[in-house]
């Protein structure tokens, strides 16, 4: 008996210390600071925008040198998460190991605005059900007013663009148009032209873009061939509104029949290119691991930066999480009413 107790010992006190490693990996201080120090040096390198958000990334080091030569394993990605979150942009990420994407900060107009609309509360404007596109990525119908109304939840993938003629063409005799991107995160930008396209009369200039510190040449964006709405439109756009939304917002604005109305997007201006390779914002570092570092950013027509101020809209009208409880959309009625 008592060899078999001390054989369990034996074995419990394997399991106990040689558990250790699987719920703590094991200290690797050279490949994470290797890790860090790439990362900061990225960062250094080509994120398009510390000197406008006021960042000094060379006191930052100091900081999180320290921290990383503390972490032990997976303490490794506590750090980063801190050291990417001091970018306060929306569109850094890094990758667990086997997990997804991991974001480090938020806007905090995106969480203001997160829960202040509801697509149910919408369809309580409707005498009908909204027709849904096949690819799921916009909803739309008439009013009982004969006004308008899409409401596009993906710019992503080639849907907007081979759907949105239907839609615009379904909506087309409608005494007024109501475009709502509330609730939108990023997307294709060949996406944000396909729907410009069908408000142009004339060729218009895009926002300017750069790169690496370098301005793009870009071509005019053309009018559709096909068909120009040209009555009365409203942009509805709140804090959530990000990315490819806050482009297609801000160029709409442009436009002498279109009106923003709502909120203060969330800032999501910086971007990367394919070309030159430093250009591309997915990068490895020596361990393997991914983060995401934008390159370049796009400026509002007034010549700012979107990235972390947003678009605000041509009338504020403000809308809170319990107006939706309340079974109301004040920005929503507030678009119907200015169209009548």
């Amino acid at each position: 008996m008592k060899l078999v107790k001390l054989i369990s010992c034996i074995v419990l006190g394997f399991l106990i210390f040689g558990c250790e490693d699987a719920l703590v990996k094991s200290t690797d201080s050279s490949r994470n600071l290797e890790d860090f120090e790439a990362a900061w040096l990225r960062v250094n390198e080509v994120y398009p925008l510390l000197e406008f958000k006021k960042i000094n990334w060379d006191s930052l080091y100091i900081v999180y040198r320290q921290r990383m030569e503390m972490a032990r394993g997976d303490e490794f990605y506590f750090v980063l998460h801190d050291l990417l979150a001091e970018l306060k942009d929306g569109h850094v990420y890094y990758h667990t190991d086997g997990g997804g994407e991991v974001y480090p900060f938020y806007p905090q107009r995106h969480f203001k605005d997160r829960h202040a609309y509801s697509p149910f509360v919408v369809r309580k404007y409707f005498d009908k059900e909204l027709r849904l596109t096949e690819s799921g990525s916009a909803e739309y119908e008439i009013t009982p007013e004969n006004i308008g109304y899409v409401f596009l939840s993906d710019f992503h993938g080639n849907y907007i663009s081979g759907e949105f003629q239907n839609i615009i063409e379904y909506l087309k005799n409608t005494k007024g148009l109501i475009i709502d991107i509330r609730q939108k995160r990023g997307g294709d930008y060949q996406n944000v032209l396909t729907i410009v396209s069908w408000f142009l009369i004339d060729p218009l200039e895009p926002p300017k873009l750069y790169f690496l510190g370098e301005l793009i040449e870009q071509s005019p964006i053309e009018p559709s061939e096909i068909f120009t709405y040209t009555n009365p439109v409203v942009v509805l756009i709140n804090g959530s509104t990000f990315s490819a939304g806050e482009i297609t917002t801000e160029i709409l604005k442009q436009l002498p029949n279109i009106t923003a109305v709502g909120d203060t997007t969330g800032g999501g201006g910086v971007a990367s290119n394919s070309s030159p390779p430093k250009a591309v914002g997915k990068y490895q570092l020596p361990s393997g691991k991914l983060i995401y570092i934008g390159t370049g950013y796009v400026e509002r027509y007034d010549g700012q930066p979107f990235e972390w101020i947003g678009i605000p809209p041509d009338i504020r009208v403000e809308q809170t999480e319990m107006d939706i409880k309340n079974g109301r959309d004040k920005q929503l009625e507030y678009a119907i009413n200015m169209l009548m």
